[in-house]
């Protein structure tokens, strides 16, 4: 296995940030990368004159431009991301744009005690009539991103759990958020990706978890498995839904962590599907 690290100390627009933390691991034909770094900025770093499509365009006018969303979340990590690369030319990858462009722009019918001040919180053109039909929770079914060079197939085939959940050594592993936001504190939506990899093969956990307080669980989880000596990944998405009212049984702690309060939690929807990268 071979690794290896990059690092950038400067932004797009010249200024000093923490390094940019970057690694690449070649797994058997696979070529695994992932990048973390800082936030978006909340202000456009070339006074509000920035046009899409031209190379000095900042990162928070190209968000805006491109997504159509009135507000975008407290947190998004524009450059972070997961790549996963064959040696047949597939792409499996991970971003915050991507996840961003399945954010529903529709009637949302989710209320909360400070729904007015969220609107306060917000700029004053995120205000406008529009912002009704915006899903102010950011939910969204995002899958991942593969390239044309999969071939994808429904299936019945599982992940087998109990593999996954032998005992075996760690080669690789990373944590990557791509975006959160708070919900003017009244609970949290967060989309991330984790992957881990096993000399049996890797497993990759795509999550957005939504808790708005008092009112609802959400989460819906992208699960990718590839057993070494397979040409496909097995891919799952599973969406689960319930209002607080029907876990009312559950103690509050477990409706912090999406891990615990998730096997309490029932399915509304799901499917299976083959990623085939090679004949």
């Amino acid at each position: 296995m071979s690794i290896s690290l990059q690092n950038k100390n400067l932004d797009d627009a010249g200024i000093s940030r923490l390094p940019v933390n970057a690694e690449t691991i070649t797994y058997s034909d696979w070529s695994i990368h992932y990048t973390k770094s800082h936030i978006l900025k909340s202000i456009c770093t070339n006074n509000m004159k920035c046009q899409l499509g031209e190379p000095d365009c900042c990162e928070l006018c190209f968000y805006n431009s491109t997504l159509e969303l009135p507000t975008l979340p407290d947190m998004v990590f524009p450059r972070n991301s997961l790549i996963l690369t064959h040696s047949s030319g597939a792409v499996l990858a991970f971003n915050p744009m991507d996840a961003l462009k399945r954010v529903v722009n529709g009637k949302l019918d989710i209320k909360v005690a400070c729904a007015e001040e969220w609107k306060e919180s917000r700029p004053v053109d995120c205000t406008s009539a529009k912002t009704k039909q915006f899903d102010w929770t950011f939910s969204t079914d995002y899958q991942g991103s593969p390239n044309e060079k999969f071939k994808i197939e429904s299936t019945e085939q599982k992940i087998d759990i109990t593999k996954l959940m032998k005992r075996e050594q760690i080669v690789f592993y990373q944590d990557i958020t791509l975006f959160e936001d708070e919900l003017h504190d009244n609970g949290i939506a967060v989309c991330s990706v984790k992957i881990r990899v096993m000399p049996s093969g890797f497993f990759i956990l795509l999550r957005f978890f939504l808790r708005v307080d008092g009112v609802l669980i959400k989460i819906m989880d992208t699960r990718f498995h590839l057993e070494t000596g397979n040409k496909f990944i097995l891919k799952e998405f599973t969406h689960r839904e319930a209002k607080v009212s029907e876990l009312s049984h559950l103690p509050l702690h477990l409706m912090i962590n999406p891990s615990d309060v998730e096997k309490h939690v029932p399915i509304k929807f799901q499917t299976r599907e083959k990623l085939i990268f090679c004949k």
